[in-house]
């Protein structure tokens, strides 16, 4: 089918508005791949250091006529879906070894769990720590001794920060390979029940405790539809992945095949060989154009509408909210994954997954084919499935057909026919929201503000019993350069219960929400954010705010607004505890979050 007129032009927008960007970015990188093989510009001593610890690869390293891959790695024991990586370097290893190549730990950069610093002050490290990963991976890949590299990544900000790597490298060839999502434990609905139970005091700590750890349970990624699998949905639609290699899980013969599969792929995509693939070619306006329909088409997390720019900037394209907008208007809402149903990605994987979706979506005309990925030419192949042939992958063409139309429906039937995400603009700054799992009758909601400088104070007035009629929460000072711009998950069970009571309730913040929130209207990454004069530090207690998802306002409706000096808050206590010391910097020099809040692109 034709390509739908509005990818068409959204794309060509993307392309006119990035074109002398990107000019600059793809000459700077043919100039860098014109040097050919990195290490043979390296003198005998650099390489002599290199290799002085690859043992009987030392020969082959010396020689620069076999492809060297370097292993780029988020490992580490605290990130559940980063655990099954330990294993992966030796496996890479001994695969490039058998095929003629070596490999290499270039580098480990850091990887932090949100689900532990959720509500905690280590959550305003998070965001920021995207641009510590790339950084760190930049500097993986500055030993200039590899001819391509695999990405080992998987969460929240990691994947977004390998990607800016990438990038920024992208006369080098790369290939992302995932861990795969842990298996199955308690349904996320019912650990949603529990969380709201203790959050109204029914349950105690101890039956919170029992429902967490039956939930997060095993290596893998957390099987709720939040950022981290977004991520993983992202690498695939984007060409970075081999096809379906995004939920398999961790430590099966499958998954390990697929290990196997991508470092035969990255020896073979490198500039030695006969098919040269280069990241900076994969990245480009189409492929960022692909993606933001598979955020849209799955229901994905508003954290990628913060990490799709800055990886877009780095490949020298530039995104807008508006791309965002109009692209979720025309996109069907395909899936239904916790939290925006209650199947995980694995019933979601078992129903046709990615595959089926991507071959709906190009049969839809809602997706450029003719793109470059690491697996070949061509977004089509994507719609073939992994099998195990003894211990190697082959492809078979996916089911037609959805298994389950409860959590994955064909394009001309979906959930919803558009992606529920939707820009904002009004006197209170530019933002976005997400309606996907937000029930119509709440995507208009006209209430007096309450405004609060931190979650706390919000949790606070909620079981002091403060919020007894409609209600817009409006939590400011909580952007990328007052405190980090930590994600208000914490929230959600709160303004869950009051919606449940009844009453209509939205949030209002310059800061972000969880991947895995969606429920209760959430206006969020407003910007500018109040600590650089945004005007919701104008917004008073009482002010009447109308929050339209339909028509993307947000607006105050108090007639002295415009007038009013702005609020100021006492940051003080943001700069010290936990490292946040370490990161003024980057409070001092971040972009606008409708950019990006990016500090290094």
């Amino acid at each position: 089918m034709a390509l739908n007129d509005t990818i068409a032009r959204v794309t060509a927008r993307i392309e006119d508005r990035s074109a002398q960007m990107r000019a600059t970015y793809l000459d700077r990188m043919r100039r860098a791949a014109e040097e050919g093989p990195r290490r043979a510009h390296l003198t005998c001593g650099n390489q002599a250091h290199a290799y002085a610890a690859m043992g009987a690869d030392q020969d082959a390293l010396a020689t620069g006529r076999a492809p060297n891959i370097g292993i780029v790695t988020a490992y580490n024991d605290m990130l559940s879906a980063h655990q099954p990586f330990e294993r992966f370097p030796q496996l890479i290893r001994d695969t490039a070894r058998a095929n003629g190549g070596t490999a290499q730990v270039a580098g480990g950069v850091p990887a932090m769990c949100d689900g532990v610093t959720q509500g905690q002050v280590g959550m305003e490290l998070s965001l920021f720590s995207r641009d510590v990963i790339a950084l760190a991976a930049g500097v993986s890949l500055s030993h200039n001794v590899f001819d391509s590299a695999v990405y080992l990544g998987v969460c929240d900000k990691i994947v977004p920060g390998l990607v800016i790597a990438a990038a920024t490298f992208g006369y080098i060839p790369g290939i992302f390979l995932p861990a795969g999502p842990m298996t199955s434990g308690l349904p996320n609905d019912q650990k949603a029940k529990v969380r709201q139970q203790f959050a109204t005091g029914e349950v105690g700590r101890d039956e919170l405790m029992k429902a967490e750890m039956a939930s997060y349970h095993s290596p893998g990624t957390c099987t709720f539809y939040g950022t981290a699998n977004s991520n993983q949905m992202l690498m695939e639609f984007m060409g970075l992945h081999l096809p379906g290699a995004s939920f398999v899980n961790p430590n099966t013969p499958l998954r390990d095949a697929l290990t196997v599969a991508g470092t035969q792929r990255a020896l073979e995509i490198t500039a030695l060989g006969n098919d040269y693939r280069p990241v900076c070619d994969i990245l480009d306006a189409k492929a960022f154009v692909n993606g933001i329909v598979g955020l849209m088409a799955t229901g994905g997390s508003t954290n990628l509408v913060l990490h799709l720019p800055a990886m877009a900037r780095a490949a020298g394209i530039a995104l807008e909210l508006e791309d965002f907008d109009d692209i979720s208007g025309v996109t069907p809402l395909m899936a239904k994954v916790y939290p925006n149903g209650l199947a995980d990605v694995n019933h979601f994987h078992a129903a046709g997954g990615l595959q089926y979706m991507m071959g709906q979506l190009l049969d839809a005309g809602l997706m450029h084919d003719d793109v470059k990925t690491v697996a070949g030419d061509g977004l089509t192949r994507y719609t073939q499935e992994p099998k195990l042939d003894g211990d190697r992958v082959t492809y078979v063409e996916a089911d037609k057909e959805t298994q389950n139309d409860k959590i994955l429906r064909p394009a001309a039937d979906p959930f919803q026919k558009t992606g529920g995400l939707k820009q904002l603009h009004g006197n209170l700054g530019h933002g976005m929201i997400k309606v996907s799992a937000v029930a119509p009758e709440r995507h208009v909601i006209e209430a007096k503000a309450r405004v609060f400088h931190d979650q706390d104070s919000v949790k606070a007035a909620f079981k002091a019993g403060e919020f007894t009629e409609d209600t817009i929460v409006l939590v400011r000072f909580q952007g990328p350069s007052s405190n980090g711009m930590p994600e208000l998950h914490g929230l959600t069970p709160t303004l869950a219960v009051l919606q449940d009571r009844g009453l209509k309730v939205a949030l209002v913040t310059d800061g972000r929400m969880s991947g895995a929130s969606g429920k209760v209207p959430a206006a969020i990454h407003i910007s500018p954010e109040a600590a650089n004069g945004g005007p919701l530090a104008k917004v008073r207690d009482g002010d009447l705010i109308r929050l339209d998802a339909t028509q993307g306002t947000l607006e105050n409706l108090a007639p002295d607004f415009e007038t009013r000096e702005n609020a100021t808050a006492d940051l003080s206590g943001n700069g010290h505890g936990v490292g946040r010391e370490l990161f003024k910097a980057f409070r001092d020099n971040v972009g606008l979050s409708s950019n990006g809040a990016a500090v290094v692109v």
